[in-house]
Parts: C-alpha cells; sequence; structure tokens
C-alpha cells in the first residue's frame, strides 16, 4: 500500500508518517529529508541558491521515483500537491490523506520554526497568521483532491488505521 501525507507545514506529517509506517509494517520516508541528503544541503539552502522552480523540480522527479516501489508511507511537503501534476500523480499511485490542522495550531506550532522553513523566512510572528492563511487558501484547491481529509478530533490513529483498512 502506498500512502502519501499532504498538508500545511506544522500538520504533523512526519509524526504520522513514523505511526503510520510502524503499523503498516513498510517504510517511511519523509520527502523533504530525502531531497536534503540528496542534494547534500538544507532546504534553506536550496531555495537561496537555486530558488523554488529548481526545488520543485528536484522535488517532483524525486516524488515519481517512489512509483518504482511498493508500499510506504511518504510524508510530503507543504506545496509538493501543488505542483508539476503532483497531486494527481499521487493519487493514481496510492492513497493521500489531507491532515488538516486549524490554523491557531499551526501557527503556534511554526512560530518556532521559521528559521528553518524557506518560506517563512522574514515573516514576522504578527504576519505569520496571515501568510498561513493565505497560502492555505492557494494551496487548498489542490489539498481537497485527496482521497481522504481528516480535520481536528479525526487526525488521530483511530482514523488512520480506519482508513488504511479500507485499502487492504
Amino acid at each position: 500500500m502506498k500512502i502519501f501525507l499532504i498538508g500545511m507545514m506544522g500538520t504533523g506529517k512526519s509524526y504520522w508518517k513514523q505511526l503510520l509506517a510502524k503499523q503498516c509494517k513498510t517504510g517511511g520516508y519523509d520527502l523533504d529529508f530525502i531531497i536534503e541528503a540528496q542534494e547534500e544541503r538544507t532546504i534553506p539552502e536550496i531555495f537561496q541558491e537555486d530558488g523554488e522552480i529548481y526545488f520543485r523540480k528536484a522535488e517532483a522527479k524525486l516524488l515519481r521515483w517512489f512509483g518504482e516501489k511498493k508500499a510506504f508511507v511518504l510524508a510530503t511537503g507543504g506545496g509538493t500537491p501543488c505542483f508539476h501534476q503532483n497531486m494527481e500523480w499521487m493519487n493514481q499511485q496510492g492513497i493521500t490523506i489531507w491532515i488538516d490542522e486549524p490554523l491557531n495550531v499551526l501557527v503556534e506550532r511554526l512560530s518556532e520554526e521559521k528559521a528553518h522553513r524557506p518560506l517563512l523566512a522574514g515573516v514576522d510572528d504578527e504576519g505569520l497568521r496571515t501568510f498561513l492563511s493565505q497560502k492555505l487558501e492557494e494551496r487548498k484547491p489542490f489539498y481537497s483532491k485527496a482521497t481522504h481529509h481528516l480535520q481536528g478530533d479525526q487526525i488521530n490513529l483511530k482514523y488512520l488505521k480506519k482508513i488504511i483498512s479500507q485499502h487492504a
């Protein structure tokens, strides 16, 4: 089974990837970490040195590599579904789960991580809520194509197991 976790930065995709991979007894991967390993530099460095267009092409190429794998849980970057028909490709390959935390949760989680997030670099605390709200509105048309959409109290292992059992 191929499981793709999508959603805004700060929703816990990497956390849920670990739990689901263990639950499914399969590999769990983080797309951003693999890109950093391949590029031998951090995502902020990639954005700064080569720009977002370069990053998104590298991201799409690496994502397609997962088409060769039989089973995994993949935590994607927040913008992954929005470029190069990635959302459509992921839906053809397996299950997509949109993890959709409330805006206030994202603001709280990301306020301390801004320096490590290229799209948040230079955004002050007051502008963070506005930025995230705008980014979410831009990305919703892509996220809404997910096979499953978990919000609020649904974001737990019980609901994730239920989704997996529907596709087993």
